[in-house]
Parts: structure tokens; sequence; C-alpha cells
């Protein structure tokens, strides 16, 4: 995550110190590390991977980290996890699949706590999001569309409070008030 995104997750996370956090998308356990430092290492972490060359080595620099017993790291297809998951996250941070955030949508708004708040990262995609379908190249267009499909949803739903940031690669703040 960019460095402007990282201050703004440390804020959030020194904010709001929730007891646990649901991650969809490790990579390689970076913004896990920085959300659990942030809580001053007392938040449990519930974090998901499908991609497999990333998952050792994010279980590796929790390890390093010390992170290790307040990080589980989930392996597998980030839908098929979330419908398995029961019970609610106060704070849910989203940077996975950038085209699925539509799909993950109904299981993290199940998951997120009355109050809670979800954090989604790179919903402006190099601000491509704001341009037209046809000034993006071909290859892109699904993401596009997808992603002003989840930001519609996000900012037209009367269970989300949302606030979109041009902060990074751009950051949807969403409260759940329903």
């Amino acid at each position: 995550i960019r460095k402007e995104t990282q201050s703004l997750l440390r804020f959030l996370v020194v904010d709001r110190q929730p007891e646990k956090i649901l991650e969809v998308g490790t990579a390689t356990g970076f913004s896990g590390i920085l959300m659990w430092e942030a809580s001053g290492k007392k938040t449990k972490i519930t974090t998901i991977e499908k991609y497999e060359k990333r998952i050792p080595e994010a279980r590796h620099n929790f390890e390093r980290a010390g992170a290790d017993k307040d990080i589980e790291l989930l392996e597998g297809d980030a839908l098929e996890i979330l419908a398995g998951l029961k019970g609610e996250y106060p704070f849910i941070f989203m940077d996975a699949a950038k085209a699925q955030y539509i799909n993950f949508l109904p299981d993290v708004t199940r998951l997120l706590s009355k109050g809670g708040i979800l954090v989604t990262d790179n919903v402006l995609k190099g601000g491509d999001i704001c341009e037209s379908r046809y000034a993006v190249t071909r290859r892109d267009r699904t993401i596009h569309t997808r992603m002003r499909e989840y930001l519609y949803e996000l900012t037209h739903s009367d269970t989300y409070e949302t606030v979109v940031l041009n902060n990074g690669d751009g950051v949807a703040l969403s409260v759940k008030i329903k």
C-alpha cells in the first residue's frame, strides 16, 4: 500500500482501536503487520489470500514480526472464505482483486458490525475510474465497470455512509449505519 494509505490506515486503527480486523487480500502481509502494530499489537487479525506464491512470504513476515499468534492467514478464494466466516468485525480492510470488490460486498456487509468501518483501497485506480469507460484501455474495462458499480453501491446504499478520498490510489471509507 502507498505511503498515504499507510498513514490513513494507521490513523484509523489507532482511532478506532478495533479488537479484531478482517483483511481481504494479504499479499505479503505488510498491511496486516502495519495494522497490528498500530493497534499496539493487541488486535486479532484474520486475513485472506489466494495467490499461492505470496502465502509463504506472508507467513514468514508474520513470524519475523512476532505477529503470527495474532494474525490468522486463511488460504483460498476470498469469495468462498467470506461466505463461511461467522461473527462480526468492527474493522474490515479490503485490498484484493479489484474487479471482485462488488462480489465481496454482500458478505463483507454481513460481517461488518454496525458502526464498523470498511476501508477499501485502490478505488480510483490511477484516476481511471473517473474517466469514461471508453477512455480506458480495453483490457481494463471490466475492472473499470465493476469498480464503478462498487462505488455506486457504497455511495447510494442506505446501509453505509461513505466518503471517497483521493488518498494514494483512492480509498473509500464506509461506516455501516444499518
